[in-house]
């Protein structure tokens, strides 16, 4: 059963992120043209990040901060919206999620799917994957997602293990119902900005949300 639900799933995220991609095509030559109009650099962020079975691969989001901005101000840490290294057009984007959209294309390309456990840096809270415990290990089972139990349930207001555990339980408890409800879900968070900064924690560090 859970091999159907697993094929029923990677199913969905190509024909819903081929689609998506198609249909939203010209939202994305909109939002290309604002960052290149508003801000100098380029218009998508690429980062590695930890996927399935540890495999590093590049995650793409529209740029919302100014070039180089880890190496000014706070460094890492983004402490709230006003941050002034956020472009004008990348407060709309992060507030809207919009800066997650090129994501899309990790899911058409399999490096990704549409639910599944947040993808992190090679080096947060972790340095590499082989430096995760045995645990903790297990939440790169399946492909990471653009939203995941932990978003919908915690965002950032937790840390980064407890984040795992809920990441653990959802693989777990894995079925094609769930991934819909967590999907119901995300949409109604997107009207939502609670847990989105923290100050005592670098789980919006620019690295994920730039």
């Amino acid at each position: 059963m859970r091999s159907l639900n697993l094929f029923i799933k990677r199913l969905i995220d190509i024909v819903v992120s081929f689609v998506a991609i198609v249909v939203l095509s010209p939202l994305f030559a909109i939002i290309s043209i604002l960052i290149k109009l508003t801000s100098k650099g380029p218009i998508l962020f690429k980062q590695e990040r930890i996927g399935k079975n540890g495999m590093v691969f590049k995650i793409y989001k529209f740029r919302s901060m100014i070039v180089n901005a880890e190496k000014i101000g706070d460094g890492l840490s983004i402490k709230s919206e006003n941050d002034n290294r956020i472009t004008k057009v990348g407060k709309f984007l992060r507030a809207t999620s919009l800066d997650e959209l090129p994501q899309l294309i990790n899911v058409l390309i399999g490096q990704m799917s549409l639910v599944g456990p947040r993808p992190p840096v090679t080096y947060h809270p972790y340095k590499g994957y082989d430096n995760y415990p045995t645990w903790a290990k297990s939440r790169f089972q399946m492909r990471p997602g653009i939203t995941g139990l932990a978003q919908v349930r915690v965002r950032n207001s937790v840390s980064w293990d407890d984040r795992i555990r809920i990441d653990i339980y959802y693989i777990e408890k894995f079925n094609i119902w769930l991934d819909f409800k967590i999907m119901f879900m995300t949409l109604l968070k997107l009207f939502k900005r609670e847990h989105i900064y923290s100050e005592d924690m670098q789980l919006n560090s620019i690295q994920k949300r730039m």
